[in-house]
């Protein structure tokens, strides 16, 4: 707290010294030392090494996952690295190039099974200070639109983003409760802003956001911090529609949809180190934000103000998109 006493100190004194010509220039002065004093007390009172903490990471098979696990380990934290096939060349880089704090574990989100085995593998092999957090992170995308989709496409997205999220969590919320610990969540824009052909991932990811939400309000009484984050292509789409479908939609267009969902898929940061980055501050901050948007600037400001915009507003963005145009044109054709 000293940064912020000596910054109001000085800003008191100075305050006596400008005159009133001058008030403007204060305020600026006022929330200038304010930031710079959050800032240094954030950077004097942060977790700066992990040693005797435990972090445990779904889906660290490659991803988020993987480079997290990796940075984690470094800075000394015992790190649970769940992996889908623990037997495979992502969570082996992790046994090889990791210290012995390194513990991969079989962890596959939608099994019961795996998760309850996950928790007696962590519980034997807790480092003293506990498990201090749980970053889940495990999830899949995929798109379609609503009509070429079946309910079992959702169930499938859901049962990963949504239930696996929380099938993890229940387990372990007294692990990381006794440790005044952290849940995060790695949730998407998509779970306030309805995208084209995105449906099924836009349900799995707002009920995410609902499930995060309502855990950290359970658990500030308890001192433990939750929070979210706000980030396959079918190619045989067209051999799984029955002949209705094929009436309905036009081959050629599923085919360039494919292309411009792959190439949307490649597209954005290319370095995950700004995503990470967000992450160890979600870990180690001793104030993290509550919610983390990591997109540019030109689409924070879009995303912050389209909850407050009319339906008419927000739907008709999607006009905008070259393939809505496409499949107006090529339906039924």
């Amino acid at each position: 707290m000293k940064p912020v006493f000596f910054s109001m100190t000085v800003l008191l004194i100075s305050y006596n010294c400008l005159s009133d010509e001058y008030i403007y220039t204060y305020f600026g002065l006022v929330i200038c030392f304010m930031l710079w004093a959050k800032m240094v007390f954030h950077a004097e009172n942060g977790l700066s090494d992990g040693f005797g903490r435990a972090v445990l990471i779904t889906g660290c098979d490659s991803g988020f996952g993987h480079h997290l696990a990796k940075k984690l380990d470094r800075m000394g934290f015992t790190v649970f690295a769940g992996c889908l096939c623990p037997e495979g060349p992502g969570a082996q880089s992790l046994v090889e190039e990791g210290s012995d704090r390194m513990k991969v574990l079989q962890l596959d989100v939608t099994k019961d099974e795996d998760v309850s085995l996950a928790k007696g593998f962590v519980q034997a092999n807790l480092p003293e200070k506990g498990l201090y957090a749980v970053v889940n992170n495990a999830g899949i995308s995929d798109w379609g639109e609503t009509e070429w989709s079946i309910a079992k496409d959702f169930q499938k997205m859901a049962d990963v983003n949504l239930f696996g999220a929380i099938r993890v969590t229940i387990p372990f919320l007294s692990l990381v409760r006794a440790s005044k610990g952290r849940m995060l969540y790695v949730s998407s824009i998509f779970s306030f802003f309805n995208c084209l052909n995105m449906g099924a991932y836009s349900v799995s990811k707002r009920g995410l956001e609902a499930f995060a939400d309502c855990l950290r309000v359970e658990m500030a009484n308890f001192g433990v911090k939750v929070r979210p984050w706000s980030f396959t292509v079918k190619n045989d789409i067209w051999d799984e529609f029955d002949d209705a479908r094929k009436l309905t939609f036009n081959q050629k267009y599923i085919e360039m949809a494919c292309e411009y969902f792959n190439l949307l898929c490649t597209s954005g940061f290319k370095d995950c180190s700004m995503v990470i980055n967000a992450m160890l501050h979600a870990l180690t901050a001793p104030k993290p934000q509550t919610r983390y948007l990591l997109v540019s600037w030109r689409d924070m400001f879009f995303f912050y103000i389209c909850p407050f915009l009319p339906a008419c507003i927000t739907d008709s963005v999607f006009t905008v998109s070259s393939m809505y145009h496409k499949l107006k044109v090529m339906l039924y054709s």
